[in-house]
């Protein structure tokens, strides 16, 4: 998938690392707001009925804020450019099962990086 991106100056991201919670789960929130407005997104994580929605509007308030801070942009005019979930390490826990025997359960996270940059004027 080839887009057009404006100079890598004017582009701010955050990350968020180790987050609890499935890839697939946080990635149907994700493509529901990129390329979207940050007012928008927002409102629209604010009423969506996922679990995931918390740590993704935690690192998009922190991609903003880096806008705002490193780059002087202004939070009303930004736009996700990039929104993306990578796996993270799984946590290996163990639920015990009849006759002694032990079941392994895998707790996944995740990985979240948000890019936000200002509207390109064409």
């Amino acid at each position: 998938m080839t887009t057009s991106t404006p100079n890598s100056t004017s582009i701010a991201k955050a990350h968020g690392r180790y987050i609890r919670g499935s890839v697939s789960k946080v990635r149907r929130v994700l493509d529901q707001i990129r390329g979207r407005t940050y007012r928008d997104a927002l409102i629209m994580l604010e009423f969506m009925p996922y679990r995931s929605t918390g740590p993704i509007t935690k690192v998009l308030r922190s991609a903003v804020a880096n806008a705002e801070h490193n780059l002087g942009l202004d939070p009303a005019s930004l736009v996700i450019t990039s929104a993306i979930a990578d796996m993270g390490p799984s946590m290996k826990r163990y639920r015990p099962r009849a006759q002694g025997r032990a079941f392994q359960i895998k707790k996944q996270t995740c990985h979240i990086s948000i890019a936000v940059a200002a509207p390109s004027e064409s």
